[in-house]
């Protein structure tokens, strides 16, 4: 067997550095945005269709990573082309299945049918603000909107829950 060059063997190492860099650098952004992204999709497209389009998004981050890290907000971007993935599919089940009294006093059980009659913007802020307590920076920075759509959208939305729910605050 024939030993390779110490040029060679340097030469190898400085073409193989960068995929290095480039795997070290996808795989700290999938860490860091992949539950946040996963969450979001699910509760815009139900669990099924939410994880099937953020592993698609991902696989197309990938693909396409040397211009999607270059963008000021690459998980935004990925949020986004998840949505376009699962809109490409057919919903079949609901968003929210419905909650059986007997299993979950503790969840209103007209809240699953009030979730689903919110637009799907309504239904995010909603979700990601109180369900996941995430801040309206952080919902307005995913989504790729502004603070002030956000609580627009917020407002709306509990607005709308509370008539549907028979609240009164």
């Amino acid at each position: 067997m024939v030993e390779p060059s110490i040029g060679k063997m340097r030469n190898l190492e400085t073409a193989v550095a960068p995929d290095r860099d480039r795997v070290a650098e996808f795989t700290a952004f999938v860490w860091a945005a992949e539950p946040r992204i996963r969450r979001a999709l699910c509760v815009a497209f139900g669990i099924e269709a939410g994880v099937e389009a953020t592993a698609d998004a991902f696989v197309y981050a990938w693909e396409h990573w040397p211009r999607i890290s270059e963008m000021g907000n690459p998980a935004g971007y990925v949020y986004r082309v998840g949505t376009s993935k699962a809109r490409s599919r057919r919903r079949l089940a609901p968003l929210f299945p419905a909650v059986s009294t007997d299993s979950s006093p503790w969840v209103e059980p007209g809240l699953p049918a009030a979730l689903e009659a919110l637009s799907e913007m309504q239904r995010l802020s909603v979700w990601l603000v109180h369900g996941y307590e995430w801040t309206v920076t952080e919902t307005a920075k995913l989504l790729g909107v502004s603070v002030s759509s956000v609580r627009k959208h917020l407002d709306r939305a509990e607005k709308k829950l509370q008539r549907s729910l028979g609240v009164t605050l």
